[in-house]
């Protein structure tokens, strides 16, 4: 007998999740499919009548929970496998990314946006900022089902601009909490700066704040995927990242384990969007400023697609860039980059004519691609030293070293792009 989830888009039930001798299988409903107001969950999951088997279904529902040692700390706290997606998402499914929830038959998405805060005081948040490394998404504390993609600690939280809360009971979340990355100098601020280096440089991007509670710090990102009307009410829209819409399996982001690689990300923009070309030049600059400041963790799974209408009846846009780290500065991390610029993993490898191979492979302009990188490189160095003069990073060692990274390699792409190596 099949195990089964009702699987929410907004306040519609879509289509039911099932679990069958240990695979996924999900089938869109009828009166969905029927319905005026259809739009499909996925870019690799087109409304049809005939349900997607493990192999179709996997990586757009896998893509939604948590990844590696997380995972196995949240499966331990359910008494469940950590490869069971099903298990995982039964328990911990109520508030992912974009606009999915998973309930059980008869039961209905919290209609309330009002009802279920908790609201912490700076000893309950540091508690919960305690707590998150032994128990991630504080799965299985009472009222909370919450889910985020990704490896690294991470909470949905509410956000007032004063208060933090917990987001029970259903309730969308505003903000994500990000504690400081285990064996990770100072990642809060790092990740800070990038994202506010990323907006100085007119790039879209997710709003972040570091904040203190005690002697504590963490980061607070603002969500791209949900949005408040006038009285303040908070709701969701839809999103998948691109290797949910490509059909990838989490645990292939990488290109070296054969993901995505930026060919794929750019025709999966220039197939989906409308109009493309403005998609298209935002994650050109998204590729070079995560080249420049040495994010080498940009992975397909750190690119989304956003589905700005809560209706899902319009095109969808690239989302603001997020998770943006200076990795390149930590000698203990890999200096290898997430997918390849031409033909080369390593940064230091990269000369003019693989930025030129790499725009041939992603259907671009060999001479309109060399200007927009050679443009960002000259203008970031200076951006960045007059971030880092702000109160917010002024006289910290971890953003001195990122500076450092984006002054050599800008000067480093700019001599070999005028070279013409």
């Amino acid at each position: 007998m099949a195990l089964e989830l009702r699987v929410w888009l907004f306040a519609d039930c879509v289509g039911t999740l099932s679990l069958l001798d240990g695979r996924l299988s999900f089938r869109y409903h009828a009166d969905w499919l029927n319905n005026a107001r259809a739009v499909p969950l996925s870019c690799s999951l087109p409304l049809q009548a005939e349900p997607f088997d493990d192999l179709r279904a996997r990586p757009f529902f896998a893509g939604l929970l948590p990844e590696g040692n997380l995972r196995r700390l949240i499966a331990q706290q359910f008494h469940v496998s950590g490869q069971n997606d099903f298990a995982l998402l039964n328990a911990i499914g109520g508030e992912c990314a974009g606009a999915v929830t998973f309930l059980h038959e008869g039961e209905v998405p919290q209609s309330d946006p009002h009802g279920e805060e908790q609201w912490l005081d700076d000893q309950q948040l540091q508690a919960v900022l305690d707590e998150l490394p032994r128990r991630p998404m504080l799965a299985g504390e009472n009222g909370l089902r919450l889910s985020l993609a990704g490896a690294q600690d991470k909470l949905p939280v509410v956000f007032d601009g004063q208060r933090i809360g917990l987001p029970r009971g259903g309730q969308p979340s505003t903000d994500i909490l990000k504690p400081p990355i285990q064996a990770v100098d100072d990642s809060v601020s790092n990740e800070g700066f990038c994202l506010g280096l990323a907006q100085a440089m007119k790039i879209t991007a997710a709003e972040a704040r570091v904040h203190h509670v005690g002697d504590r710090r963490f980061l607070l990102v603002t969500r791209y995927d949900r949005q408040r009307d006038a009285q303040g009410r908070t709701s969701r829209l839809h999103q998948e990242d691109f290797c949910q819409a490509l059909g990838v399996v989490p645990e292939m982001k990488y290109q070296n384990e054969g993901g995505p690689d930026l060919k794929a990300c750019f025709d999966l923009l220039r197939r989906v969007t409308r109009p493309s070309a403005p998609q298209i030049l935002r994650l050109l600059d998204y590729v070079v400023f995560n080249a420049l400041i040495g994010n080498h963790d940009a992975h397909a799974k750190n690119f989304s697609l956003l589905y700005a209408d809560a209706a899902g009846k319009s095109a969808p846009i690239l989302a603001p860039m997020y998770d943006a780290l200076s990795t390149a500065i930590y000698p203990n991390l890999t200096p290898k980059m997430a997918m390849k610029l031409g033909s080369k993993y390593k940064f230091s490898e990269v000369l003019g004519r693989h930025w030129e191979r790499f725009a041939e492979e992603a259907g671009l302009a060999r001479a309109q691609t060399r200007k927009r990188v050679l443009g960002m490189a000259q203008a970031l160095p200076s951006v960045a030293r007059a971030l880092q003069a702000t109160p917010a990073f002024a006289r910290q060692s971890v953003i001195e070293q990122i500076v450092g990274v984006i002054e050599q390699r800008s000067a480093l792409t700019v001599r070999r792009l005028s070279e013409g190596a």
